[in-house]
């Protein structure tokens, strides 16, 4: 048996999700992935021992399924890592109302539903504390001109992180990290990278590894609880 509880990634396939969940099981922590699509990243996932359970979080049924299915095979969790994430535009061919509704289940209720069912596994943990981090946006607390329905429900979820801090206290801490510009995507162009760049005071991406060093921050804090920790290059002073 492992000396370590597992951390829950959701969203475990690509970018941030599968950078930490290489890097703890790296370290000998196992991991619980969820993931909507099968990438082949899944599959290096799964040979480095990775449990990996396809859920998307669109069907409310698939959420009930995955809920059972977490609390019929795992006893403890260390973490709960809510990066789970879509970034649907106001200008998408679909109904406004279809685009709130999946911006809110994806960001909101699924996580909501989350904390709540899996609190005990938190709480059983053989640490001296769980934590549970909601992976938010910087424009959680600004606003966006061509998504707001997406900001809207980052700060729903940020405002879920205090009321689950308070609920949770004192086994588990909950917190939200708040990035900007993480890491471009292959297809972004050159004038898009230096129009984003220009943002922030750092000029620069923050990188994987900046984002893995705030995980392991708020994880191995004893103190930080109900915060929203910025990662925006001092894109606030511009």
């Amino acid at each position: 048996m492992s000396k370590h509880d597992p951390v829950l990634i959701t969203g475990a396939g690509k970018r941030v999700g599968l950078h930490l969940a290489l890097n703890f099981l790296a370290r000998g922590m196992p991991v619980i992935g969820t993931y909507r699509t099968e990438y082949d990243s899944l599959h290096v996932l799964r040979d480095k021992g990775a449990t990996l359970y396809r859920c998307d979080f669109n069907d409310q049924a698939q959420i009930d399924w995955l809920i059972e299915t977490l609390l019929t095979s795992h006893k403890q969790l260390r973490a709960i890592i809510h990066n789970a994430s879509e970034w649907l535009p106001d200008s998408a061919d679909i109904p406004a109302a279809e685009i709130i509704q999946r911006m809110l289940q994806i960001h909101v209720s699924a996580p909501y539903q989350l904390n709540r069912a899996l609190e005990g596994l938190l709480r059983d943990c053989n640490d001296d504390h769980a934590d549970i981090i909601h992976i938010s946006d910087y424009v959680s607390s600004r606003g966006s001109r061509k998504h707001s329905a997406y900001a809207a429900s980052k700060a729903a979820m940020d405002n879920l992180t205090l009321s689950d801090s308070v609920r949770l206290a004192p086994k588990v801490k909950v917190n939200s990290s708040a990035p900007a510009l993480v890491l471009f995507n292959d297809d972004d162009d050159k004038a898009y990278r230096e129009k984003t760049l220009k943002k922030s005071l750092m000029q620069r991406e923050g990188g994987l590894d900046e984002f893995q060093h705030a995980v392991d921050y708020l994880m191995n804090s004893h103190y930080v609880t109900g915060r929203i920790l910025p990662m925006d290059g001092g894109r606030h002073l511009l």
